[in-house]
């Protein structure tokens, strides 16, 4: 059995979905970003940062998503991973970790249209953040091709497609056709929906769009 810590609308949703994939048996411990409970101390013994998730796996405590997936992708769904000496391994490590490419844009905007009070937000940061997300964005468009990131779908499609979900509630994919349309078959997969069924209800992203 695999323990997710998770708290919705979070990076954890990367790991439930990519459970949802597989088909995994796991437990969801919900934790909430209300409160002290993610700043408790027997939680920051298994998550140092105070963050989620954290994954408890043969008898391994796991705490950042892309080390995550890698090893639960490696060790329980070869499928959704590409090997050492794959032709595809240089790729599939460089979009799985594209995901925290733009999660480091969507931290900031998150931070300043959300978690900060009104009066204490800059529409400066707003603005920069939401056009560098655009631009790496525009390098993701750039390098589809086809229905996936790779020749078939992986955990890098996971990694990152749970960001981009994320990153259209602060930038518009008008004139992304190839992002929208990879987006769109993204959240049709059943597996994607379960998760979303399972993740929790919303605590930070309480609007659709948070641009015009």
């Amino acid at each position: 059995m695999i323990t997710l810590h998770h708290a919705p609308q979070s990076r954890s949703f990367r790991i439930l979905w990519f459970l949802h994939e597989t088909g995994l048996a796991h437990a969801v411990r919900y934790h909430s970003f209300g409160g002290k409970g993610l700043r408790d101390p027997d939680f920051l013994k298994i998550s140092p940062a105070g963050r989620v998730p954290v994954v408890e796996v043969d008898g391994l405590t796991l705490f950042e998503s892309g080390a995550i997936l890698e090893y639960l992708a490696e060790t329980r769904a070869p499928a959704l991973t590409r090997t050492a000496h794959h032709a595809e391994r240089g790729a599939y490590l460089e979009w799985l970790h594209y995901g925290e490419t733009l999660a480091q844009h969507l931290a900031q905007l998150t931070f300043h249209h959300i978690v900060l009070r009104p009066a204490d937000r800059s529409p400066v940061v707003q603005k920069l953040e939401a056009l560098r997300l655009r631009r790496a964005l525009e390098g993701l468009e750039a390098a589809l091709s086809g229905d996936w990131l790779l020749k078939d779908f992986s955990a890098a499609d996971i990694m990152t497609g749970a960001s981009v979900d994320l990153a259209r509630r602060f930038v518009p994919l008008e004139g992304l056709s190839r992002v929208s349309a990879w987006h769109a078959r993204l959240i049709a997969r059943p597996a994607f929906r379960a998760a979303q069924a399972e993740d929790g209800p919303a605590e930070l992203y309480l609007q659709e769009r948070y641009h015009d």
